[in-house]
């Protein structure tokens, strides 16, 4: 495959950017019982990201899961599962909050987030419900984004073979600027990373982000 060249269509514009962080919830953190290899292990980078976007006074949004009781609102391949009494992310239990360290302060909304509207955790930092894998998909983000003047899209957080990658590949769909912090995702691999670079998906390191910041 021949390596993407610098774009100017697809470059990155940080000074209009936002953190995206992906279902980095307690429940999904490798050491939970239902929970994604790799994920507490990449914590801390997205705990540098967050701290990062804060200081320079840009968005932060944290797309999020909340399977009802018994499954009813979650994807079908996780019907059965949530059927037999399992319960993963469910609204208001602590599964559900997000994983130590990247909360300003307030606890999830179930009732605000499950009606589609953001939830505002602090100055420029959001929660989005998405009921699907990506972040786009029945939600409020893309009105949030234009409020925002956002205009590129910075990904970390939980699985990128699922929800990370989808939602990436609506971003691009729409027309964002898209960067995936390649060492703040699970299960990342160098595949993967070659085949979002062929849809104008940059990848970088946090430390290299921090630097544009």
């Amino acid at each position: 495959m021949n390596p993407v060249l610098p774009d100017s269509h697809t470059a990155p514009n940080f000074a209009s950017s936002a953190l995206i962080t992906i279902d980095v919830q307690r429940d999904f953190l490798s050491d939970s019982p239902y929970g994604i290899a790799g994920t507490t292990e990449i914590l801390p980078a997205i705990q540098q990201a967050v701290t990062a976007y804060r200081q320079a006074a840009r968005p932060v949004i944290h797309i999020i899961r909340l399977y009802e009781v018994g499954g009813a609102n979650a994807d079908l391949v996780r019907r059965t599962l949530l059927e037999t009494g399992v319960n993963i992310a469910a609204p208001g239990t602590p599964g559900s909050e997000l994983a130590p360290g990247l909360s300003p302060g307030p606890n999830l909304a179930p009732d605000v987030l499950l009606s589609g509207r953001p939830q505002q955790l602090g100055p420029k930092e959001y929660a989005v419900f998405k009921p699907r894998w990506g972040a786009f998909y029945r939600t409020a983000l893309e009105d949030l984004l234009t409020q925002l003047r956002v205009d590129t899209l910075v990904f970390s957080g939980c699985n990128l073979p699922n929800c990370p990658r989808a939602s990436m590949i609506e971003a691009s769909e729409r027309d964002y600027r898209v960067v995936l912090l390649r060492d703040a995702v699970s299960r990342v691999s160098e595949s993967a990373l070659d085949e979002l670079a062929g849809i104008g998906v940059h990848p970088m390191t946090v430390e290299e982000l921090t630097k544009q910041l």
